[in-house]
């Protein structure tokens, strides 16, 4: 089973490599296992690691697509992000590391992006409550 939280991630990860450097897939990797992860990490994952804070938007980007999906075939990616943005002003643990607004706005669009595509392409079978 895929899981879009994951792949929508590891996309951004992927994507954002040459302007935040090499180490963001594997800070991705690290909250990804930490956040699927039954027991304690093993490794500490640290909370204001961009990597956590992708992993974090792409986990509530997911939730609002499929809550979105239910009333709409095609969510706008623009209502997507401002719940996102919202949500990321009013949760402090959702932070992160300290980023400009173009940069944090740019990592949203690209998560959005990202759920979107592993959305339509798990076709939301699976996900669906």
């Amino acid at each position: 089973m895929t899981d879009p939280i994951a792949i929508a991630a590891r996309a951004t990860a992927n994507r954002l490599a040459a302007s935040h450097g090499s180490t963001l897939a594997s800070e991705v990797e690290a909250a990804l296992h930490a956040r699927s992860s039954t027991s304690h990490p093993v490794q500490y994952v640290d909370p204001t690691s961009l990597g956590s804070l992708i992993v974090s938007i792409a986990g509530f980007a997911w939730m609002v697509y499929r809550d979105l999906r239910k009333s709409t075939s095609a969510p706008q990616p623009e209502a997507i992000a401002r719940r996102v943005r919202i949500r990321l002003d009013r949760d402090p643990d959702l932070r992160g590391p300290e980023l400009n607004a173009a940069d944090r706005d740019r990592i949203i669009e690209i998560v959005i992006e990202e759920t979107a595509r592993a959305g339509e392409d798990s076709g939301n079978t699976q996900h669906r409550n």
